[in-house]
């Protein structure tokens, strides 16, 4: 008599009666969806009832691929989605149709040194990736689109390091760029759960000039931070000059509704070597 194990699953997995349930006969009950195993039911889990189920597959699926992949912590890089690399720069100048639309590109074009500070940035803190307790850490991720976030997750390609990109489904097309590892890929429904993950792992975030979905992200971070929930780490804001224009947050501190050491929270830079000085520093890491 073959000796049991003690330890030996008891109950069918959920695959094994999902291969089973397709080979069901086909009659009218079995037609119809209300017959569909639950977790098969597509329609079903897309009802408005289902959102608090979303939520937590959209929590969970990203969060266990990526503890999965052994990634311990990460490099977050956030920036604008339109800014050219300089290779493509006069190219947008050139093809403007109104003194607007040039004028708009030539700003652009100004800021597209940001392309390939992010990219440098990426490819030295990829160079510096380290391994605890079987962990990887400082493992590059951006929001996986063009620009800023194609230089960062171009960056750690160049170095032969895996990255990370979430992206989000939009009303128009919207693909990761070609420089995200594949199995590192994920994509979103919910804004809030993608910002989440963008920070739960996060040891360093590094900034860029950007549009809404930059602000939405800095400010939710600095916020997050201020009030504690969430222990501070480097924040690196490139481009005191685009910053400084947009948004005056020495004002909001002598207007006192943010104090002026909140202001300490992040520290402007430009480069992507004067970055990595005080990340490396903060965590008193031993690579260049």
């Amino acid at each position: 008599m073959t000796k049991k194990d003690i330890n030996e699953r008891r109950f069918r997995r959920a695959a094994e009666d999902a291969k089973t349930a397709e080979q069901a006969l086909i009659t009218p009950q079995t037609s119809d969806p209300a017959y569909k195993l639950a977790y098969r039911d597509t329609d079903f889990l897309l009802r408005e009832e289902l959102r608090p189920v979303r939520f937590q597959l959209e929590l969970l699926k990203p969060e266990m691929l990526l503890d999965e992949a052994n990634i311990g912590s990460t490099f977050v890089m956030y920036g604008s989605a339109r800014i050219p690399e300089p290779s493509k720069a006069q190219e947008k100048i050139d093809s403007a149709k109104t003194p607007q639309e040039k004028r708009i590109a030539e700003n652009l074009a100004a800021k597209s040194k940001y392309y390939e500070e992010a990219r440098k940035l990426a490819h030295i803190a990829s160079n510096c990736e380290q391994t605890e307790d079987g962990k990887r850490q400082f493992v590059v991720c951006s929001g996986g689109g063009p620009s800023i976030m194609e230089a960062a997750n171009r960056g750690a390609h160049e170095a032969g390091k895996e990255s990370i990109g979430l992206n989000i489904v939009l009303p128009h097309e919207q693909a990761p760029n070609e420089y995200v590892t594949p199995h590192l890929s994920f994509q979103f429904h919910y804004f809030a759960l993608r910002k989440m993950h963008f920070l739960l792992r996060a040891r360093a975030i590094a900034v860029f000039p950007g549009g809404f979905g930059t602000f939405d992200e800095f400010f939710e971070l600095l916020t997050l931070i201020q009030t504690g929930k969430m222990e501070p780490v480097p924040i690196l804001l490139y481009g005191k000059d685009f910053w400084t224009k947009v948004v005056d947050l020495e004002a909001l501190a002598d207007e006192g509704t943010v104090s002026h050491k909140d202001l300490d929270l992040f520290t402007m830079v430009e480069t992507a070597e004067e970055g990595w000085d005080i990340v490396r520093d903060y965590y008193e890491l031993d690579c260049d």
